[in-house]
This record gives C-alpha cells, structure tokens and sequence, in this order.
C-alpha cells in the first residue's frame, strides 16, 4: 500500500469551491501527502493564507483563457457578474490540454474535481484515477437523487418544479421541502446552458457517472439519515464521507479597516452579511436588504455584490442611505476576510447564504446565525439547519417568488440575536451543541484517517 499520496485539486472556479478544496488539502498536506493545486495566476494570493503547508501544497499558477463576453483578466466567478458564470465554465474547458500536460508531467496519484466532466476521461488517459469532490451537503445529493425518485437512465434529470417540491419516497426528514419558487428556480438552472452547451445536471451526472470515486464534505454526526439514504439509492457507486472538514483560522491578520472599525463596538453586537460571490439580488430587494439592516438597529457590516443593473455598489444605495447609517454601517462590494470577520468578538450575527462552505465556518463561530438561502443547494443547506439541526433562524420569504421585506430580515435577526426569544434560545443551545460536536477532540480525525485509507486501498 502505497503511503504517501500525491494529489491534485482542479475545483470549479469560484471562491467557495477553490477555499472548500484548499481546507481538505491542508488536511492532507498535514497527514504528509503532497498536493499540487491548479489556480488561476491572479487569484493565487487571495488564497495564499490559507495554505498553511506550502512545503507540501504546491499551488500551479493556470492562466484562464479569455471567453467571449467576460471582462479582460477574469479568472473565477467573484469577478464576473452571475449571468456570465458559465463563461467561467468555458474557460475552464478550454484548459483541457493544459491540465493534460500538467497530469502527464506530474503522474499524481488522484485528481480532486467538481463540475469539469471531461477530467475522468483524461485522468484515466494519463493514469492518474479522479475523485469528484463534493462540497455541498449530503442532503442535496439524497434530495436531488434521480435513483431515489425512480427515474431511470438515460431521463436523469428532474425537469418540473412539480417533481422538486415533493421529496423521494424515504426521504430522511419528512418537514423538509422546497419553496414553489425555489423549486422554480433550481429547474432554471439545472437545465440552462452551464458552458460548452451543456447543462449543469448533464455535468454533474456525467462528472458523477465517469469518475472513480465520490467523496462528500459531511459526517454521520449531522447528517447520518440521508448518508444512509444516499447509500441505499446509489450503491453503484463508491463514496465516501471525508466528514467536516474543519477550516482552520487563516494566517493573515483582519484588514486594519474591518478590525478597527469593529472594535469600537461592544462584545457580540455587529450584525455581518455576506451572500457569496455569486449572488446578485434585484435592485429593489438590494434596498429591502438594507433597510431591513437599518432597521434592527444593530451596527452591521455587510459585504454584497452591485445589484442587477448597477455597476457600483454606491450607485445603488438608498437615498440617504449612507446618512442615516453613518458610523454603525459598512456595504463592502469586493471580496472580505469571511473567516476572520466571524471569529472577531464584535460580531454576534451571521446573515448567509447558506452556501456549504460559509455554513461549515459559521458553525464553528459563536455567531447566531440568520439563513438567507439564494439558490441551487443553499436552499436545502438552510433548511437542513433551520429543521432538521435547528441551529438558524430563516428569512421568511414568499411562497411564489421569493421576495422578502425589510421587516422580514430585521425579524430573523432580532429572533437569532434576543436572548429572552425562545426560539432564540434554542437555536443558540442548538448551535452550540454541534459547534462542540464538530470540534470534539478525534472525530475529525478518524474521517481524514478513514478517508486516506480508502483512497489508498484504490491504489492496490
């Protein structure tokens, strides 16, 4: 059995995903394997910090092809707006000869993907055996399971909101279902143009369907029912559960800008949002959001991209906006220090978007957490927290299109944060029974243990 593996990561090219693959490569790297890390050249440094064994992780600089329709330099979907991310999934095919070449020089033992459906059949071309890494929860994949709906192949995907909004027969928790408009939503973009004229339910059946192995960022612990669930319904399969993955705090210090002004506030008092670097929210529900931060009252410090139709997030603020909230408000449109900004002592609340990778930091913060789900997996991911775990409080939005109001966003806050709201309590209670769980002392160990062992045994 082989000891030392060699592996490399070429993730989907998005903030999220690119952070999610670096936390497993750290919890390789410090086991001794070696990990050599595809990125583009310019994004490189955002990510610098968090490699906590550059002896060991090798980041390999890719240059990002230029796509018809994407600004000049655009290397992730941070720096795109949302409509134009599947050019970011154009770029990415258009470096198959690159990796290729890389495969070919370095001969790794595995190769860790998401999204990029042709990299098993070129890993199996230069030797190397590929994993599709799965960033989201289990929940997903045991929802959105065409096995488990009985939809036979090659019909393998869901194509009408009826059939999202019931979930499969078994399914694990039987109070969780989606939203009419979310369930809209996710047939929208499972079945729109993803790059290459593929759509992003044929990527992810044929990345699915063509790889080694499936290895999935979760633990028994929290999501033990639909692990057994999943198990049961895609047994053809080999997947395995890498379990929490727990981030570990960046080397880099806060931004003296975020840290000063958040310690002129009192102990748990700030209110942070952030929605990822994908979401982009219409104009006028832009303005809810704000005004609903307005009006907890609460200072708050909130990080979003430009709404539709705005090229600047100043352009974009209510009239007055910046009067009215002088000295208790920051809007930041670029990119923060996530992590950082949660563990600081001043910030109390947490108002995400649910994407797995924010909801795998928030759940180690002492943050009460406010779920703002916009889309594809982040609607289960709230819901998996909010009634199955009940460690957040939910924006309630409409049953039909999903807008919400300001009124709606200052009461999940309020809730999360009151001390004598009863269902405050319990979701804190709740938060911090898993935030012990996730951190106890050798759970997340014997799943990297585990996890290795297996990718060893599959090599012979």
């Amino acid at each position: 059995m082989k000891e030392t593996l060699h592996i490399a990561m070429y993730p989907w090219l998005a903030m999220g995903h690119l952070t999610s693959f670096l936390h497993l490569a750290n919890k390789l790297a410090e086991r001794g394997h070696q990990i050599s890390f595809f990125i583009p050249t310019r994004t490189r440094p955002k990510l610098a910090s968090h490699n906590r064994h550059p002896s060991l992780i090798t980041f390999i600089p890719i240059v990002v092809p230029h796509v018809d329709g994407l600004p000049v330099g655009a290397e992730t979907t941070n720096d795109v707006p949302a409509s134009e991310g599947p050019k970011i999934m154009d770029a990415m095919d258009l470096t198959q000869d690159t990796i290729g070449s890389h495969l070919s020089q370095l001969k790794p033992d595995y190769i860790f993907f998401d999204f990029t459906q042709w990299l098993p059949k070129l890993a199996r071309k230069h030797g190397v055996k590929s994993l599709y890494y799965a960033t989201t929860y289990m929940i997903s994949l045991a929802y959105f399971s065409n096995q488990a709906r009985g939809i036979p192949e090659p019909e393998f995907h869901i194509v009408t909101e009826a059939d999202l909004l019931v979930a499969p027969p078994g399914f694990p928790c039987p109070g969780i279902r989606l939203r009419r408009y979310e369930a809209r939503t996710l047939v929208y973009v499972f079945n729109m143009n993803f790059g290459g004229g593929m759509t992003l339910s044929e990527r992810h059946n044929i990345c699915f369907k063509e790889c080694d192995v499936v290895a999935i960022k979760t633990c028994r612990e929290m999501e033990g029912g639909y692990c057994e669930f999943v198990k049961k319904h895609m047994n053809q399969k080999s997947i395995l559960l890498v379990g929490p993955v727990v981030p570990e705090t960046p080397m880099s210090r806060l931004d003296d800008r975020f840290d000063g002004w958040l310690n002129g506030f009192s102990h748990g008092s700030v209110v942070f949002c952030a929605l990822g670097s994908e979401c982009v929210l219409d104009n006028d529900q832009f303005q809810e959001l704000l005004h609903g931060l307005e009006l907890t009252g609460s200072p708050f410090l909130a990080a979003l991209r430009p709404p539709k139709g705005s090229e600047t997030i100043e352009s974009a603020l209510p009239e007055g906006y910046l009067e009215r909230t002088k000295g208790r408000g920051i809007i930041h449109g670029g990119w923060v220090q996530q992590q950082l900004i949660l563990h600081h002592p001043s910030v109390g609340c947490f108002i995400t978007h649910c994407g797995a990778g924010s909801l795998s930091e928030a759940m180690l913060s002492e943050c009460q957490l406010v779920l703002f789900p916009q889309s594809v997996d982040q609607f289960l991911n709230a819901r998996l927290m909010s009634t199955d775990l009940r460690v957040g409080v939910e924006v309630n939005k409409d049953e039909d299109d999903g807008s919400f109001t300001k009124e709606a966003i200052c009461e999940a806050v309020q809730t999360a944060m009151d001390i004598e709201n009863k269902v405050g309590n319990e979701v804190r209670d709740n938060h911090t029974k898993w935030r012990n769980t996730l951190l106890k002392p050798g759970l997340e160990d014997s799943y990297i243990n585990e996890f290795v062992k297996s990718l060893q045994g599959m090599l012979g």
